[in-house]
């Protein structure tokens, strides 16, 4: 199946509560098959097309802040409007699952691929100091796989999951292994679990109230310095990468998502030729395997790191290698996908001459 197709399979089945979402391409298919599937008959999870992207994700912040898994999906223009929701719900501690298959920008730009978020994902598009878990699959597995697990690290850290994904892995189609059926928790398991969340009052519980405001600044400042230090944990527990013939590796590509199957068919070619590279695929880009590639660059001459689009990771890869080993970029704009051979030129080009 598609991509888009098995994010929505897996969120049937990974006991996700709701989906609120606005069609755009090239992610339409997560609520036409959710509409397809009618899961409010088997399951009892609410399907809804918003009447926006703002709205749809203000929908996630009512979920989520009632302890419910929720989700929305979008592609980057209608991602880009969501940033405010981003921030309260960071501001709130609420968490939820945000799926962006990226096209190509700046503005409405093209319905073809493009990895051109990355700094809107990592960075945090919205006010004030916060970050969002960010998972960037590279197959259609992943894609289905990534669902329950950015709703288990969304609710143990209490903070806004994404799944990063593109035109190409969401419109693709490969053999997936889909889920088992998770049940929906009922009303008490969410109280047991969710302590903090605004539903679920009782003789003995007041009813919580969740808000990212507060006038206070010392009180502000205090909040504040706990999400740093929640965020400092994320980044020591939670970093997630996979690697394929680095440990003899003299030159080193950094890729994500669709770039990083690219990437695959590039160091063959080049390890046919002679020249031993290896690859590193960041699983989580939030937070970013910045000491894994630190100790990858005392090992190699030089690294490439190939994006499909004008060059944002790669700026996470120099703060990685502190200037001690040469780092080149390569990518595409526009939505045009490059070719392996493209990728092995640029290597070649860039690095060894």
């Amino acid at each position: 199946m598609k991509g888009n197709e098995a994010i929505a399979h897996a969120a049937i089945r990974c006991g996700c509560d709701g989906y609120f979402g606005y069609p755009i391409t090239p992610q339409s298919e997560i609520l036409e098959t959710l509409a397809a599937e009618k899961p409010w008959e088997t399951t009892g999870m609410v399907v809804l097309q918003a009447e926006s992207e703002v709205a749809s994700i203000n929908m996630l912040y009512g979920g989520g802040g009632a302890g419910k898994r929720v989700m929305t999906s979008s592609s980057s223009p209608g991602v880009a409007l969501m940033q405010e929701g981003f921030a309260y719900m960071a501001g709130a501690e609420i968490p939820g699952l945000i799926v962006n298959v990226q096209r190509g920008g700046p503005g409405l730009g093209t319905i073809q691929p493009s990895q051109g978020d990355y700094f809107q994902a990592t960075r945090g598009g919205g006010n004030g100091d916060y970050n969002v878990i960010v998972l960037a699959p590279a197959s259609v597995q992943e894609m289905a796989d990534f669902v329950d697990l950015a709703f288990e690290l969304s609710f143990k850290w209490r903070t806004p999951a994404m799944i990063l994904s593109d035109g190409v892995i969401g419109q693709m189609m490969e053999k997936v292994v889909l889920p088992p059926f998770k049940p929906r928790r009922t009303d008490e398991e969410v109280i047991r679990q969710c302590p903090w969340a605004s539903t679920g009052k009782t003789a003995d519980r007041k009813r919580n109230i969740i808000t990212s405001l507060e006038l206070d600044p010392r009180v502000m400042e205090k909040h504040n310095l706990h999400l740093q230090e929640k965020y400092a944990q994320i980044r020591e527990t939670e970093v997630r990468y996979e690697e394929k013939l680095t440990e003899d590796a003299e030159y080193l590509i950094v890729a994500f998502g669709s770039a990083a199957r690219i990437a695959q068919k590039t160091i063959s070619e080049l390890r046919a030729q002679g020249i031993r590279v290896g690859l590193l695929r960041p699983i989580t880009l939030w937070p970013f395997p910045y000491k894994r590639i630190t100790e990858l660059a005392a090992q190699v001459k030089g690294i490439l790191s190939f994006e499909i689009n004008a060059g944002q990771m790669v700026q996470d890869i120099r703060i990685a290698v502190e200037g001690r080993t040469p780092v080149a970029h390569y990518g595409k704009m526009g939505g045009i996908v490059p070719t392996p051979e493209e990728v092995a030129t640029a290597l070649t080009e860039k690095l060894l001459k």
